[in-house]
Formats: structure tokens, sequence, C-alpha cells
């Protein structure tokens, strides 16, 4: 199995592009530990929720999702809820799914070095 976070994110353009089964996004969400599939509408998505110790906090970790997104060419849906819950979604919006432009994004979410930035919750163990 390839290591996500070192692939690179696909132009959305791609002709070819389409979105995966879910027996494929089964498969590949073994890769990204503490990602959930979620099942929305028609829409199949990656989603993962962390508690931040602070609002500040809250938005420094964003800014790394987003600097990490904006290299990718990927863009995730961001959420920070109240002032400290953040949320985000990721599926691929050009095609209405999931596919491994997602995964690999997640992957490298995951990777960031955020533990400074969260609450320590049963959630975010």
């Amino acid at each position: 199995m390839d290591d996500l976070s070192m692939k690179k994110c696909v132009p959305c353009s791609l002709k070819e592009l389409r979105p995966m089964t879910e027996d494929a996004a089964n498969v590949l969400i073994l890769q990204v530990p503490g990602w959930n599939l979620v099942h929305e509408g028609d829409t199949w998505k990656l989603h993962q929720s962390w508690k931040v110790k602070t609002f500040v906090k809250g938005m420094e970790f964003l800014r790394l999702v987003a600097d990490v997104a904006e290299a990718e060419g990927h863009h995730p849906d961001l959420h920070l809820i109240g002032w400290n819950n953040i949320e985000i979604d990721i599926w691929t919006h050009a095609v209405g799914g999931l596919t491994e432009n997602d995964f690999i994004l997640a992957a490298k979410i995951s990777g960031l070095n955020l533990h400074h930035l969260l609450r320590i919750t049963p959630t975010n163990k």
C-alpha cells in the first residue's frame, strides 16, 4: 500500500476523475486513522472533529490546514464551531463524492503537528 501522505493531489479538472465506490472508500479509510466516512444526501465524505485549547489556537489550526490544502490545490470544508470545536469535511466537490485526493489530503492533515493546539479529551487521544 502506498503512503497517501507522500502522494500529490491530481487536478480535479481531469475528465476521467470519478467518485469512488463505497467499497473503495472503505479500503482507503484504513489508511487515515481518526477520519470517518459519512454519507450526506447522495455524497460520501471524510469527516473528523477536534477540540482546541482556545479560539486563537483554533484559528492557528485552521491556518495550518489551509496551508496544506492550498499546497495540494484541494480544499476541504473547514468549520470553527463555537470557540473551540473544529470540524473538517473533505470530498471532491467537482465529482460530488470521494476520490483518492480526499484521502491524500486527510493523510497530510493527520501528519500535521497539531497536538500543541488541542485540548486533551477522549476524542482527541
